[in-house]
């Protein structure tokens, strides 16, 4: 099987490539370990432009490794030093879907749009994010928009547009309202959700890094979305 089987291309040019991550792939390796998402399309770019030696392949985001969905890299220097400057200053546009528990108290229980602002902290001895007060030194500011998109038989699907791009940000803030995202064992989910979590990076828009023209990627959801989640999937508020 070739690598372009097992990649899900949404959006290749001479510049930057986007594809659909699968739930259970790091983005990129730390320790040299797992396969990984950006050794795939290295893979995939060599193969099929049969290119010699070592291929450039720009990271410019991550996604966490239980989460799918939209996943861009630049394909030269100058593109990763120009999407790397919009993800970090905030203009890329990012939305994600997300299921989590309908018993959850929250404002999705009665409100279908809303934000969520919260001060964040990173726990590295245990991998982890916490909520800390406002005051705490090295607390980043953390903002969400959130629109109920359906509910379903104890189960409600969010819509989450981030405002800011902290790590495990989006896990984090609907965690602590007690409302962990399905299938998200460290932050407190029970329900089993294969080897990835409740929450899909929908779609992503950027500028293009050379034209300039905006650029929008969409994935589609995992299959297991369709089997655990058919029926609320097919509800609108």
């Amino acid at each position: 099987m070739s690598f372009a089987d097992s990649l899900d291309i949404l959006h290749e040019d001479n510049h930057c490539l986007a594809l659909n991550k699968p739930a259970g792939w790091p983005t990129t390796h730390f320790d040299g370990k797992d396969e990984t998402v950006d050794r795939l399309v290295k893979a995939y770019l060599k193969e099929k432009y049969d290119k010699p030696g070592n291929v450039f392949l720009g990271v410019v985001h991550r996604l966490d490794k239980p989460v799918s969905g939209s996943l861009v890299f630049a394909r030269t220097s100058k593109a990763a030093a120009r999407l790397s400057e919009q993800f970090r200053e905030g203009g890329v546009e990012k939305v994600y879907w997300a299921v989590i528990e309908a018993q959850a108290p929250g404002p999705w229980v009665t409100a279908d749009n809303g934000s969520l602002e919260d001060w964040l902290q990173k726990d590295d001895d245990n991998a982890r994010v916490e909520t800390v007060a406002p005051e705490t030194p090295g607390a980043q500011f953390a903002r969400l928009l959130f629109q109920v998109r359906g509910r379903h038989n104890g189960l409600i699907w969010l819509e989450l547009r981030p405002h800011t791009g902290r790590k495990h940000q989006l896990r984090v803030q609907l965690a602590s309202r007690g409302a962990s995202i399905y299938g998200d064992h460290k932050y407190g989910s029970k329900l089993p959700f294969g080897n990835g979590i409740a929450l899909h990076a929908r779609s992503l828009t950027f500028l293009h890094p050379t034209s300039k023209n905006p650029v929008t990627v969409k994935s589609e959801v995992p299959k297991i979305w369709r089997g655990r989640f058919a029926h609320l999937l097919n509800t609108h508020t």
